[in-house]
Formats: structure tokens, C-alpha cells, sequence
């Protein structure tokens, strides 16, 4: 018998007077999978995570927590999950360790467990920094691996992770993610928010949000063979003027999707036949070659697509 979800959303909505921040969102989350939410600042991520979190309440619909619901007022929720903000949360002019005794109180974790169970995140991440350094003093990609040590001191079933490696290095975001995977090896769920498109295809599934509404929902690969059923190219026109062709090009029958990529131009068609007619009229070396899809792609004609 298969376990039940760590998350069940029905038709969950929130309003902020006239404002619907999020609406009437469904999908459920299996234990021990990375769920991934994408979208544009103010799509209803963040907010959607901190309802999941009992930190917001419901204007309507349903949420199951880890079995749990919101009756209670979220306390039983706020016990099984860990949440990390996008805003870095730990306090710079504290140290590592009076941080983590602070994050310990506030759980109400007992002295033993929470010197146990800092211990092991510390060798969970690779934490070799002494207890006494400043936060400060940390560089930036610790400081999130810090702060997401802090997120699971109470050992949570269900981890959300706000835009974690927003503004770190490219080798940190790396490093980041290989924890993510080792969390979810542990048989723990993860719940993560990223602008990042290549961090996004580390996702299990991938929820697409726009205004506040879930607008496509799957794998990386299926929402990128469901957005895209035909034929995508990719232009380069070379010492070209590409105006008057992009002109054209954007009355084509069967066109899907037109949007530039640094210097270059991929173009989505419904078929194979209407990508041959349309690009019958490229100028005279103009390079073209047929590529697959990426999650850029899907992102660009759903949610800026959408916009547009």
C-alpha cells in the first residue's frame, strides 16, 4: 500500500482584500519527491508555500500537511515541516552557535537533542566552521547551507525552500542541490521555489504558477513535449538584419512561440510542414538548426507568453 501524500491542495485561495494572491490551486506531492514551483516575481509562490507552512491562513480550499490539516491553526504543520525563507533569517551579528541555541528555543528542543541533531546536520552538510564565527564572517553559499541546517534542526518530514540559493555562486547553488538530493534520500519531502531554470530541471515535477494560478503542472520533460508538439528552431542570422524577417516570421502559419536567446532566435511551430514554410524565406547564410526544447522555453511561452 502506497503511502499517502505529503501534500493534498484543493482549491486552495487566499485574498488579501480585493487581491487574490493565489487561486484556487490543487496538486498533491508524493513523500520523498522534489517539487518545484516556477513563475514570475508575484506569481504565488512564496505565498503559496507559507499557507502550506500555517503561516498564512486559507481564504478557501483545502490543504493536507503531512496528513495534517489547518483545524488546529497550523501548529501541528508548523511541528512537521522546516521552512527556509528567501530572506536570509539567521542574525549576521550573532555566531553559528548562538544562532542555532536561539533556532533550538524557539522549537523547544531539549539540549541534548538539539547538540545531537546539530552535530549531525553538521556532518550532513560539510559545516567545519567553529561554533564561535560570525555569521558575517561566513561566505555566502555557507550561509544558506547554515540556514538550511537551522530550517531542519527539528528533523522535519517536509522541507520548503524559498528561492534557497538566490544570489550564491554558481559552484554553491551546485553544492546546494546535491543536499537537496541527499535530503530527499533520506526519505524526506522537498518543496522548492528557484528562478534558476537549470535548478528547476532537478525537479521532480514542476508546478508553473502566473497571477496567482497553477498554469501547467508535470516533469521538466513532459512540460517540455506537452508545450511544445511540433518543431522548435533555433536562428542565427548571422550579419543579417533580422527585423524584417522577425516581422514575418511572426504572421507565420503554425507559429507557436517567437523569442530571442542572446543572438539568436528560437521559433516553435505546430508541424513540421508550417516550420518549412516559414523559414523557406531566410536570408542568404542564416544558420538554422533544429533543437530541443528546454525549461527557458516552456517558461518564456506559458508564463511570458501568458503575460504578453
Amino acid at each position: 500500500m502506497n503511502p499517502a501524500p505529503a501534500l493534498e491542495v484543493s482549491g486552495l485561495s487566499i485574498k488579501f482584500g480585493d487581491f487574490t494572491a493565489v487561486d484556487d490551486v490543487t496538486f498533491s506531492v508524493a513523500r520523498g519527491e522534489i517539487f518545484g514551483f516556477l513563475g514570475a516575481n508575484g506569481a504565488g509562490k512564496t505565498t503559496t508555500i507559507r499557507m502550506l507552512c500555517g503561516l498564512l491562513k486559507p481564504s478557501s480550499g483545502s490543504a493536507r500537511v503531512g496528513g495534517l490539516g489547518f483545524g488546529d491553526g497550523g501548529r501541528g504543520i508548523k511541528k512537521i515541516v522546516g521552512y527556509m525563507s528567501q530572506k536570509f533569517t539567521l542574525y549576521s551579528d550573532l555566531t553559528v552557535g548562538e544562532n542555532l541555541d536561539f533556532a533550538a528555543g524557539l522549537r523547544k528542543l531539549t539540549p541534548d537533542y538539539a547538540a545531537r541533531r546539530r552535530k549531525e546536520l553538521f556532518e550532513f552538510i560539510g559545516f567545519d566552521h567553529p561554533l564561535s564565527a560570525m555569521v558575517a564572517s561566513l561566505p555566502g553559499g555557507i550561509k544558506q547551507e547554515l540556514a538550511l541546517a537551522t530550517a531542519m534542526l527539528h528533523d522535519p518530514e517536509i522541507v520548503f525552500l524559498d528561492e534557497p540559493t538566490a544570489g550564491v555562486a554558481p559552484a554553491s547553488r551546485a553544492r546546494f542541490w546535491a543536499l537537496i538530493r541527499k535530503i530527499t534520500a533520506l526519505g524526506k519531502t522537498v518543496i522548492v521555489t528557484t528562478h534558476y531554470m537549470d535548478e528547476a530541471e532537478n525537479c521532480g515535477r514542476i508546478a508553473l504558477m502566473r497571477a496567482g494560478r497553477l498554469i501547467a503542472l508535470g516533469s521538466p520533460a513532459e512540460l517540455e513535449r506537452t508545450t511544445f508538439p511540433g518543431p522548435v528552431a533555433e536562428i542565427d542570422f548571422k550579419d543579417a538584419d533580422p527585423v524584417a524577417h522577425i516581422a514575418g516570421l511572426e504572421k507565420a502559419a503554425g507559429l507557436l512561440e517567437l523569442s530571442p536567446h542572446g543572438m539568436r532566435w528560437h521559433a516553435a511551430f505546430l508541424d513540421k510542414g508550417s516550420m518549412d514554410a516559414a523559414l523557406a524565406g531566410l536570408p542568404p547564410g542564416a544558420a538554422l538548426t533544429l533543437i530541443k526544447p528546454s525549461l527557458e522555453d516552456v517558461f518564456i511561452r506559458l508564463v511570458e507568453g501568458g503575460e504578453r
